[in-house]
């Protein structure tokens, strides 16, 4: 996106004012046994603008960026909350202001590669899954490259840049077993473009043994007993539970739609080993998977505190709900494309670490199972969830066992983190996949491992 000077527009500021000029940017390559299936690239840019007046929000967009849309876009705005306004007076609502300057670009100084190379990568992988492991039955390898690019200003003060690239790369393994059809995935990348993180093939190869090794284990494993058993659940599991069915109940605007969460501050929701954060751009000393420094209201972004020691004890917030509740501003609004306006998301949501080491967890653990990877699920407001195991190992007298196939576990959130005894001491992120609260946009989640108490699927 060609720079935009953005602050030459502040003049024409009648109410409080956001405008914000943005373009995402996408490569999507798909091989498939071999084939080329998918090979894409595409942009969407615009820019957008969104007032607040006695109350009331408006906001207008437009997909092209120049100096007669931007100025389009503010006036149509600008009417837009007046108009509504005139219908609904909400006077006397005045928005919490925490502005900030930041310019943060996290694009590549290396060369470019070209969407012909980049197959060549992804072929270059497929061609070692076929000739080195040997019951394969059917492979997938995709890159997923997505650029955020944006540039606000706000009335009260904001001037904000930011490039914030994630790249992913998935492979998908199955194979046939006595007439089944089993399958395994794995993640790859992250935080970056695709030049920083993956500087050649042979990067992959390590991760792709380990990943063909497990896909076979599953496919000679067994079915989980069901019931409510002790597991310890790897990072990615309890990322995804602490995202889906904390995260969201702890989302401010969800609280004032009757979220279980509401009821809850400031008591005992989870065991004190349990300390669960939504972090803004840095954890524990290193750059976050998905960095927020300032959000898309101009807010400085600040962690978020969920849950310290088992007690509940903050919601994330963006501008009105923070008034509304008559709390400390946190930096969680954010939005997808040009035309979305910004709403409260998480950013990078996690447990943090404790005190134990994994192998002492597991080895405490007599007659259960260490369930390592999920695959999609759900979660309500009530923090209810279920989510589908897709990798993991029996635990029996303290020693990993056989593999287990396809499974679920569910329960109450709230209630789960409440047996939680032992948390590790080590952290791992993901960001590959797409929060989906009413527009996708990615976030980051993961954290230690958990033993606790979970309802698990059987057959």
């Amino acid at each position: 996106m060609k720079p935009v000077e953005l602050g030459s527009y502040t003049s024409l500021f009648s109410e409080y004012t956001e405008l914000r000029a943005q373009e995402n940017r996408s490569i999507n390559v798909a091989i498939v046994n071999g084939d080329v299936m998918g090979n894409s690239r595409s942009a969407g840019s615009g820019v957008s603008a969104r007032t607040f007046s006695k109350g009331i929000w408006g906001f207008a967009s437009n997909p092209i960026i120049d100096d007669e849309s931007i100025k389009k876009v503010i006036t149509a705005a600008t009417r837009n909350s007046q108009f509504l306004a005139g219908k609904e007076n909400r006077a006397g609502y005045i928005l919490p202001s925490s502005p900030g300057r930041s310019s943060e670009e996290f694009s590549t100084r290396k060369n470019r590669m070209t969407q012909k190379e980049l197959i060549e990568f992804m072929m270059e992988i497929d061609a070692r899954i076929d000739s080195k492991y040997s019951k394969i039955a059917s492979r997938t390898s995709v890159i997923q490259l997505l650029d955020m690019e944006k540039y606000l200003v706000t009335s009260d003060g904001s001037s904000v840049y930011s490039m914030i690239p994630r790249t992913m790369v998935y492979i998908s393994l199955s194979t046939e077993y006595m007439g089944e059809s089993v399958e395994l995935f794995d993640v790859h990348g992250g935080l970056g473009q695709f030049e920083d993180l993956f500087s050649k093939p042979e990067s992959l190869f390590g991760r792709l043994d380990e990943h063909y090794e497990h896909l076979i284990r599953k496919a000679e494993g067994v079915h989980p007993d069901s019931g409510m058993k002790e597991c310890i659940l790897d990072a990615d599991l309890g990322g995804i539970l602490s995202h889906e069915a904390i995260g969201h109940t702890t989302e401010a605007d969800l609280v004032r739609g009757g979220s279980v969460a509401g009821d809850y501050m400031d008591q005992q929701v989870a065991s004190p080993l349990v300390t669960l954060v939504d972090f803004a751009s840095k954890a524990l000393g290193k750059i976050c998977p998905v960095p927020v420094f300032i959000d898309d209201e101009g807010t400085v972004a600040e962690d978020a505190v969920i849950i310290e020691n088992g007690i509940l004890k903050r919601f994330m917030h963006n501008k009105e709900s923070a008034a509304s509740f008559n709390a400390r501003l946190t930096g969680n609004a954010r939005a997808y494309r040009f035309s979305d306006e910004p709403i409260i998301r998480m950013r990078n949501t996690a447990i943090l670490p404790g005190k134990s080491k994994l192998d002492d967890m597991i080895a405490s653990v007599d007659d259960g199972y260490y369930l390592m990877k999920p695959s999609n699920g759900q979660a309500d407001s009530t923090s209810e969830f279920m989510f589908g195991v897709v990798q993991g190992y029996e635990i029996k007298k303290g020693r990993l066992g056989r593999a287990i196939r396809d499974t679920t576990i569910s329960g109450v959130a709230f209630d789960v983190l409440k047996t939680i005894t032992a948390v590790s001491d080590d952290m791992k992120w993901t960001n590959g996949g797409m929060c989906g609260k009413k527009q996708p946009i990615p976030v980051g989640m993961g954290g230690p491992a958990l033993k606790c108490r979970i309802n698990i699927g059987g057959k």
